[in-house]
């Protein structure tokens, strides 16, 4: 009888410990998706995400050089720098970046780095097309 009151007392100490790892999972989960998204619902996300992706992928020049304007213009609204969005243009990673080695007939392509899953764009990369 008493080897059986000590297996209940050892398997309510697993449960209670299983119950306390998955509760500390959760609080961590919500608190990287707060930080990822910088105070950002996930609507608000998306809508400032959608403003760029859509130049993502193989895109000509003229297109290159409108992301720029939009990029430029995320930067200038803001004085916090972990809210702007770098570029990599050409292989230089820049904030402020340039339209003058940008050719208009001239393909590129375009890809983005995000702020942990399913948070903001924080760097886009422009290469030339081969």
């Amino acid at each position: 009888m008493e080897n059986a009151s000590k297996a209940l007392i050892i398997a309510g100490a697993i449960l209670l410990a299983i119950l306390l790892i998955s509760l500390g999972i959760m609080i961590f989960q919500q608190a990287q998706d707060t930080v990822s998204s910088a105070g950002m619902s996930k609507a608000e996300v998306q809508t400032f995400n959608n403003t760029y992706t859509k130049y993502e992928g193989k895109q000509r020049g003229v297109m290159i050089k409108s992301l720029i304007q939009e990029v430029l213009a995320n930067n200038n609204a803001t004085d916090d720098t972990s809210e702007q969005i770098t570029m990599s243009l050409l292989g230089t990673d820049t904030t402020s970046p340039n339209t003058k080695d940008i050719l208009n007939n001239t393909y590129y392509d375009v890809s983005f780095e995000y702020k942990g899953a399913g948070g903001r764009i924080n760097k886009i990369t422009v290469k030339k097309s081969s």
